[in-house]
């Protein structure tokens, strides 16, 4: 049990870690992106400015006669001599009128016609095509599409999430070994108490085992010099249920153990399960109760054969108290793949069904005013979960409506 605690405060912490990381690593990407973003399509703007003041171009083609000069619109003027862009302008029948290729080299005019006229295609007004940021301006005379070199700023960003993404798979290393070498420490408090609780109960149980015994073999002796009366045959009762209590107390603190099958072998779980139903089979008859049984043959498994048994006994027992007057009872056992199914299905009649996440509980009962007609504790179905659990399997109820109880164990 401390494993599986340790196990779940480390996947719980990298978890919650993860979360904070990645949110963090988004957050300062995207703010990036936005920021680098603003600050291109600024320049993009000021570019735009500088166009507008240049006079359409008229029908035959061909530059205007002269311009607003040297492009030096931004405010900071070494910034003007190292932007790179150029501009294709479009008449409105979306035919090319020019190209203004002065402030690049990497691109000739037949490649900027072309990305200017898949930039039209998108429908957007701003976006990115390869390294360059472009905008796309209808001024109802003519289409102006201007596109700046972003490289800078694009390798900036790629450079910015590379280093968050490993600076972030670094910390989750650093982070998960941190937690692996204090969760020991963090769960030491628990593990202290729980060894503690499994001691009270060894001592407890040790304890309590001697005032049983004598007050068993005292009603003995009543019996034999006076007879049996109802007072000696409910002294009778109760001590056995308590002996069974103990029992079953000693049982789930051996069970809690860091090895609780320190033995394990492999038996045929098909034959554990008939051994078992040859026992309560004639139990479920007598009280007028269907019992079905599909057992497939040759269902191997590894483990201890004894605790098994004791599962399967307990949910059979189970069944049988709890399922209603003339119920069904049917137990399936069979192979699938690499996994061991077993079903246990009983009728019922609860009025109320019951909580089944509680139902594996130590000492939770359906009925809730704990009548002991049924005989049971509360501790059987507690047992068999912990059994279950000590094999690395999984145990489930299911009861949606409190007519039919199903309770699934995979091995």
């Amino acid at each position: 049990m401390l494993r599986k605690l340790r196990l779940r405060m480390i996947l719980s912490s990298m978890l919650a870690f993860f979360a904070v990381i990645t949110l963090i690593a988004v957050l300062v990407n995207v703010a990036d992106y936005i920021v680098m973003t603003d600050r291109v399509d600024q320049t993009l703007d000021y570019i735009l400015s500088y166009e507008e003041r240049i006079p359409e171009v008229p029908e035959q083609g061909g530059p205007p006669p002269g311009g607003p000069g040297p492009f030096m619109e931004i405010p900071d003027v070494e910034a003007n001599y190292m932007t790179r862009f150029f501009v294709v302008r479009f008449d409105l029948s979306g035919n090319p009128i020019f190209a203004s290729m002065d402030y690049v080299a990497a691109v000739d005019e037949e490649t900027a016609i072309e990305h200017a006229r898949n930039a039209m295609d998108t429908g957007k007004e701003r976006g990115y095509i390869n390294d360059y940021r472009y905008v796309v301006r209808n001024n109802g005379v003519s289409t102006v599409v201007i596109f700046l070199n972003a490289s800078k700023e694009l390798q900036y960003m790629k450079t910015l999430g590379s280093l968050s993404l490993f600076v972030s798979a670094l910390s989750m290393i650093l982070v998960f070994v941190l937690v692996v070498l204090f969760s020991g420490k963090a769960i030491k408090p628990i593990a202290d108490n729980i060894k503690m609780q499994k001691q009270f109960i060894t001592d407890a149980s040790h304890e309590l085992k001697t005032p049983i015994t004598s007050i068993s073999t005292s009603i003995d002796v009543l019996s034999l010099e006076h007879g049996d009366d109802e007072w000696t045959e409910n002294i009778k009762s109760q001590v056995g249920r308590m002996s069974k209590l103990v029992g079953e107390l000693v049982t789930l603190s051996r069970l809690d153990e860091d090895t609780p099958v320190p033995d394990k072998e492999q038996f045929s779980l098909s034959n554990v399960a008939w051994e078992t139903i040859e026992v309560y089979e004639p139990q479920a008859v007598a009280m007028g109760k269907d019992f079905e049984v599909d057992i497939e043959d040759d269902v191997d498994m590894t483990g201890d054969k004894a605790a098994i048994q004791r599962m399967l006994s307990v949910l059979i027992d189970n069944a049988i108290k709890y399922s209603d007057d003339k119920g069904n009872i049917r137990l399936n056992v069979r192979k699938n793949g690499f996994k061991n199914v077993i079903m246990v299905h009983n009728t019922c009649d609860y009025d109320v069904p019951p909580d089944t996440d509680k139902l594996f509980d130590r000492f939770y009962r359906p009925d809730e005013s704990r009548s002991t007609s049924t005989g049971g504790y509360g501790v059987g179905l507690a047992i068999a979960k912990a059994v279950v659990e000590t094999h690395g399997g999984t145990i489930t109820a299911h009861c949606p409506d409190g007519k039919s109880m199903d309770i699934k164990v995979v091995l």
